[in-house]
């Protein structure tokens, strides 16, 4: 066991709790764009919320041991991890900027509404196009940087890399956005039909 597989485990280690608490991200934006009562929009905006701690730490793990990596072993001469470390810092900051601000929102409205079913404005929020991209975009760019870490690519493949990784989030999170749209169009009908009594 040497320094540099201590350090190896740690920058893992933060990329593996980065990727979890994504993944709760993930499942809660879907869990809240299904959700038919506030109570519900309560509960998994508290779940989303309480994952601050474990995303500071885990870029902090992220960034600390790729520095040190790259300071006493790869040097930054190397392509591939000049990309990864850019797009690190360029995404560290999307929770704190697009993310968390639009879950309080969500959270607050939540709290202001009474039990019961999800007021429309509501609604609304819990289907922000811009936080479910986010999310979907963030994550995407995060998979770029674990195929950077693991191929370690020239420049211009690494830069190639995170272009397809970029689009794709954003085209990922356009396409759920869409569904979403379309199912919500499906149902409007459903919903506004006068109640028939039956005989």
């Amino acid at each position: 066991m040497t320094t540099y597989t201590l350090t190896l485990f740690a920058h893992v280690s933060g990329a593996i709790g980065y990727f979890a608490a994504m993944g709760v991200w993930l499942f809660g934006l879907t869990a809240l764009r299904r959700a038919a009562r506030v109570e519900q929009v309560r509960t998994l905006t508290d779940l989303m919320g309480r994952l601050g701690p474990l995303f500071g730490l885990s870029v902090l793990l992220i960034l600390a041991s790729g520095l040190f990596m790259a300071f006493t072993t790869w040097g930054f001469q190397t392509g591939w991890i000049d990309v990864a470390l850019v797009s690190l810092v360029l995404i560290a900051p999307a929770g704190g900027l697009l993310i968390e601000p639009r879950r309080r929102f969500i959270s607050r409205l939540a709290q202001d509404a009474p039990d019961g079913p999800v007021p429309q404005a509501l609604a609304q929020q819990t289907r922000d196009p811009v936080l479910l991209t986010t999310v979907w975009t963030v994550t995407a760019l995060l998979l770029g940087i674990v195929f950077l870490m693991t191929n370690k690519p020239s420049l211009i493949a690494a830069l190639l890399v995170m272009a397809v990784a970029l689009a794709l989030g954003l085209a990922s999170g356009a396409l759920v956005m869409r569904r979403a749209r379309d199912t919500a169009h499906d149902v409007a009908p459903e919903m506004n039909q006068p109640n028939i009594p039956m005989r």
